[in-house]
């Protein structure tokens, strides 16, 4: 998402318009930052046109939205005036005011008179709803068949609007537009999209006000229950905002460290996104990022709630439960399914439900299980609460098993995956092509057995190892579990290291063979202790050396390997989720000087955008340019980045 548009989120709803409060309906550009602008809400886009006129043209914009990636997602504010001349000044002036509830895009127009005689206006609002999935907005531009489509267009009863109908067999979505006063007519355009149009009568510096609704109705979904103004959304967004923020005790000492944790507690509440746990509750859990990740990632969700579970253990609590629920329980290759292992991916799109993706429930991540286990084992014993280790002690122990058995710790020795034709390449947390590579670029082929993921199966078998010895009183469990995280470790250490580089390597094939690239995914062996303390504190250490540590942060791959670049998504880039994991690491080993000096690259990045970090920052060094440079594809609102300066809090505290 580009800083042509403002975001505007809440739960599983986000809209992005431009700098007069316009909705285009375009698409993401190939070859540059611009996402698509439009009313989302669970994978589609239920308002692609929403565009005011004036007396026939497009007004001009006086004080634009704002459109910085350090902008507030509560509301979207413009100053518009007809067009003209400089020797009139505009008759009257428009103040947009625009936000979001959930399923809802919601506008108040004022209109107000500038002479000191009656005035009257015309205005229109051209509307529309495509409802195409996100997938086929991405920049890559794939099609999609969409047999037996029947769409309709149809005044609602009683003249306050329209309504947008989409069929395709049994799926059907609707968005309905209102507006307060109705509008006089309803026009045609020839294209589809429908025009309301008003005139207006304004007494001599007088004001009318036209309260505007955009309603979706998404397939399967019941009907919003939208809030009656702008105003009354925005506060009700703060509020959930304060529910958040409170009982969070934010240093002192600290401002700027403080001003990121304030702004990252805010953007969670707004990234919450329904979801059920195993007995159908309702449950509210991170969404993994905005625009083209409003939806919950297995991965994603595990590290946000990690990363808040000392201020926000609540995040855990709804997290693990929702996560059990969508465990797989069979082998589904098509969506890389298999008994105990946990959802990468839910989605509840258009495509996601005829299977043109795989992506409804998608389970293409070798790391997802593990991560669980470390959350179930981490908010056991920060909250105390032994009640959800009973109840989630099945869901447990189908993990182990999927680990041992499918996840390949039996067999091979260690965790692995293999490149899903249909899906993901790579299954760590480094998912893009070419991500896991040699120092030269060369990719992985083959079964791959990445280092990070193996740090976190070792966390995972000790802290289960203790909730089987400590809250299930399975003593033979935990002994098991206990050896085999302590022979992962010892074999960890004899395959992986590379003695001459005093380093381990980013991966093995599946010939056993290292993949020597230098990566910052060493920083999570030290967040899960896997190394022992000689090997930990080399590591950190080497980690904040010049080619790795940027000023803002640790680079995903260390430049100066023919493999890195500065602006590539997993080779050499700067991650604030991976600095926070690398910033706890750093302090688990004692090496507080550079946990600390982790904590203030981030931090001095955050306040360059507002407290805010986005989902990645390219990997050129500080001094290159005065603030960070954007990664072109990044997220704006991410749950990791949100949830990473709550992490350097724990790791640094106040320092």
């Amino acid at each position: 998402m580009s800083d042509r548009h403002r975001l505007l989120v809440r739960g599983r709803t986000f809209a992005a318009v431009g700098a007069g409060g316009d909705i285009s309906g375009v698409g993401a550009v190939r070859g540059t930052a611009a996402g698509p602008d439009g009313l989302f809400v669970r994978d589609a886009r239920h308002l692609s046109r929403w565009q005011l006129t004036v007396e026939g043209a497009v007004p001009e914009v006086l004080a634009p939205v704002e459109t910085s990636a350090a902008a507030a997602a509560d509301a979207a504010r413009c100053v518009l005036v007809p067009r003209g001349g400089r020797q009139e000044p505009p008759a009257y002036t428009l103040f947009r005011e625009q936000a979001v509830a959930d399923g809802v895009f919601t506008e108040a127009l004022r209109v107000r008179s500038n002479r000191p005689v009656p005035t009257r206006v015309g205005l229109a609002l051209t509307v529309d709803a495509d409802f195409t999935d996100q997938f086929e907005l991405r920049a890559d531009h794939r099609t999609y068949t969409k047999p037996g489509v029947v769409r309709s267009r149809l005044p609602l009863e009683g003249g306050e609007g329209v309504e947008f109908t989409y069929r395709r067999g049994e799926w059907c979505s609707r968005t309905t537009v209102t507006a307060e006063p109705a509008p006089d007519g309803i026009e045609e355009t020839g294209t589809g999209a429908r025009r309301l149009v008003w005139t207006l009568e304004l007494d001599a510096h007088g004001s009318a006000e036209v309260a505007l609704r955009a309603a979706a109705y998404p397939h399967g979904v019941p009907g919003p229950r939208a809030p009656g103004s702008p105003e009354q959304a925005v506060r009700q967004l703060h509020e959930i905002q304060a529910e958040y923020a409170s009982g969070v005790a934010l240093p002192a000492t600290w401002p700027d460290l403080a001003a990121a944790c304030a702004r990252g507690l805010a953007d969670l509440a707004v990234l919450q996104v329904p979801a059920k746990g195993p007995d159908g509750e309702e449950l509210r859990v991170p969404g993994a990022g905005v625009p083209w990740f409003l939806t919950l990632l297995g991965r994603d969700a595990l590290l946000t709630s990690l990363f808040a579970l000392p201020y926000l253990p609540r995040l855990a609590a709804a997290t693990l439960p929702a996560l059990a629920a969508t465990q797989a329980t069979e082998a589904v290759d098509g969506r890389v399914a298999q008994p105990g292992k946990i959802v990468h991916e839910v989605r509840h799109g258009e495509l996601a439900h005829f299977g043109q993706v795989p992506f409804g429930r998608y389970y293409g991540s070798v790391d997802a299980t593990p991560l669980f286990l470390v959350l179930l084992g981490a908010y056991t014993e920060q909250t105390g609460d032994r009640a959800t280790a009973h109840r989630l002690q099945a869901h447990a122990r189908a993990a182990v098993g999927w680990m041992l058995d499918h996840g390949g710790l039996t067999s091979r020795g260690y965790l692995v995956y293999r490149a899903d034709q249909g899906g993901l390449a790579n299954q760590n947390w480094k998912d893009s092509p070419g991500a896991i590579c040699s120092a030269d670029g060369e990719r992985a082929t083959g079964p791959v057995m990445a280092a990070g993921a193996q740090g976190y199966a070792y966390d995972a078998l000790r802290r289960t190892a203790w909730l089987a010895r400590t809250v299930w009183d399975d003593a033979v469990y935990a002994d098991l579990l206990a050896q085999t995280a302590a022979d992962l470790r010892d074999r960890f250490q004899r395959d992986f290291w590379m003695p001459k580089r005093g380093f381990p390597a980013l991966a093995l094939d599946g010939e056993g063979h290292r993949l020597d690239a230098l990566a910052s995914d060493a920083g999570h062996l030290l967040w899960s202790g896997l190394l022992d303390k000689e090997y930990g504190e080399a590591v950190g250490r080497r980690l904040l050396e010049r080619d790795f540590f940027s000023g803002w942060g640790v680079r995903t791959l260390a430049a100066g390997q023919p493999a890195f670049h500065p602006l590539s998504y997993h080779r050499g880039s700067v991650w604030p989720h991976d600095n926070a994991l690398i910033a706890l690491g750093l302090a688990r080993y004692g090496l507080h000087d550079e946990a600390r000096a982790v904590a203030r690259g981030l931090v001095d990045a955050a306040t360059t955008g507002g407290g805010r970090l986005p989902e990645v920052l390219a990997g050129y060094d500080k001094g290159a340019y005065p603030v960070p440079v954007p990664y072109p594809h990044s997220c704006v609102l991410e749950s990791r980045s949100a949830a990473a300066p709550l992490a350097l809090l724990t790791a640094v505290g106040g320092a």
